[in-house]
């Protein structure tokens, strides 16, 4: 009997952490989501990119799987491990799409659905090198600001860079692919081709992020 619970326990836990990396997937979307709406809502670009920064802020202080600020740690980790990011990442557009869906429903609609639709114009209309390279650098960024949120500890030092690369990464026009999930649903232009877009934007921060963790594990762990 005792070795029958035991299973079961380890059943139950198992599947209680993955519905974990689920909904903490979609609740690092929703965040992300919600700092999308806000960069949309203002026309200052400088002013936009600081407020987006809510956003992954909300990720880490509350400890959300966000996709592009975990996928680098995959080095450090066991292969369960993609368990957590595959699921977040599914989580994160869940998120991201309710976010932008529901806001399709309020009086902002007309102003968010035209400032959505020059955005995702200009990156589907792009060719996907160009999507690989910028998701690349937006990888960077992102690993960067996390990482040195886990790691600062300093109450203050530790929010800068959070701000700082998301900053960067927004004004230099690189691209994330949970934000670009809330951009292209509040557009409503998701086709087949925008979910190609989507996958090399996925791919293009992962190969960012982990480049930078790479050169983080060997040179200062």
């Amino acid at each position: 009997m005792g070795d029958i619970m035991n299973i079961n326990y380890k059943y139950f836990k198992k599947y209680k952490d993955r519905a974990d990396f689920l909904i903490k997937g979609i609740y690092a979307g929703m965040m992300i989501g919600i700092g999308g709406i806000a960069f949309l809502s203002l026309e200052n670009k400088i002013a936009g990119s600081f407020f987006f920064s809510i956003g992954l802020l909300c990720v880490c202080m509350y400890g959300m799987n966000l996709y592009t600020g975990k996928i680098g740690y995959i080095l450090n980790n066991k292969l369960s491990y993609l368990w957590e990011l595959c699921l977040g990442l599914v989580g994160n557009f869940i998120g991201a799409y309710a976010v932008g869906r529901v806001m399709l429903l309020t009086r902002f609609k007309d102003s968010l659905v035209t400032k959505a639709l020059t955005v995702s114009n200009l990156k589907l209309n792009d060719n996907l090198l160009s999507i690989f390279i910028l998701s690349m650098f937006c990888g960077m960024l992102i690993y960067i600001a996390v990482n040195n949120y886990k790691k600062i500890n300093n109450e203050i030092g530790k929010y800068f860079p959070i701000f700082l690369c998301v900053m960067v990464f927004i004004l230099c026009g690189f691209e994330h692919c949970v934000a670009n999930m809330l951009y292209f649903t509040v557009a409503q232009v998701w086709t087949w081709k925008t979910l190609l877009y989507v996958l090399i934007m996925v791919l293009g921060n992962s190969v960012g992020s982990i480049i930078i963790a790479w050169f983080y594990n060997l040179y200062y762990k």
